[in-house]
C-alpha cells in the first residue's frame, strides 16, 4: 500500500485523538489524504485487472469487459425472455475464487432467486443478468468492487477477492 497514505492517515488519527480535543483539520491535509486513498484504490484496481487477464490467459476463456469492470462470457444463449429490473431471477450457479476454491454451488444450497435491481446480491451479478435471456449460461468474472468489496462475504469469501460466477437464468418471473 501507498506509504505516503498511511503516513497522512496515521497523522490525521494522531490530531484527532490528541487530548481528547477534536482539532480542526486543515483542508490541506484532508485533500492530500483523500489523494493518497484514490492512488491506493487505483493501483489495487490494478492488480485485479491483472490477475483477472491471467485467470483468462490461463483457461482460454473468451470473455469481454465492461465499462464497470465485470468480465462476461455468455457460453449459451437462450431462447427466452429477456432479463430486466423488477423481474424475479432464479438461477442455478457456482460461486469460486480465482484459486479454484469453491464457495458457493446452487446444487448444495439450491437455486437463487431474487428480484433484479433491488441489491441484496452482488451487484456484478445484478449487471451480468441483464445480458441474459433465459436458458441462457454464463460466467461472470467479479473484482472486489463489484462483488463484496473490502471485507468479503464474512463467510465463505475472503476480503477483497475477486470472485467467478458461473450461472444458468432458469426463469424471469414478474
Amino acid at each position: 500500500m501507498n506509504s505516503k497514505f498511511i503516513i497522512t492517515a496515521s497523522v490525521l488519527l494522531l490530531v484527532l485523538s490528541c487530548n481528547g480535543k477534536v482539532k480542526e483539520t486543515p483542508e490541506s491535509d484532508i485533500i492530500e489524504a483523500e489523494r493518497a486513498m484514490v492512488g491506493a484504490n487505483r493501483i489495487l484496481v490494478k492488480k485485479d485487472q491483472e490477475k483477472i487477464k491471467a485467470y483468462i490467459q490461463r483457461n482460454n476463456l473468451s470473455l469481454e469487459e465492461s465499462p464497470t469492470g465485470l468480465w462476461y462470457g455468455i457460453t449459451v444463449k437462450g431462447t427466452g425472455d429477456k432479463a430486466a429490473e423488477g423481474l424475479i431471477a432464479t438461477l442455478v450457479y457456482k460461486v469460486s475464487l480465482l484459486d479454484g476454491t469453491l464457495c458457493y454451488d446452487s446444487e448444495v444450497l439450491g437455486a437463487k432467486q431474487f428480484r433484479i435491481g433491488q441489491g441484496g446480491v452482488e451487484a456484478g451479478l445484478e449487471e451480468g443478468l441483464l445480458m441474459l435471456t433465459v436458458g441462457s449460461k454464463a460466467t461472470f468474472i467479479m473484482p472486489p468492487h463489484l462483488a463484496h468489496g473490502l471485507p468479503g462475504d464474512g463467510n465463505k469469501i475472503p476480503a477483497r477477492s475477486i470472485i467467478v460466477y458461473d450461472v444458468e437464468l432458469l426463469k424471469l418471473e414478474p
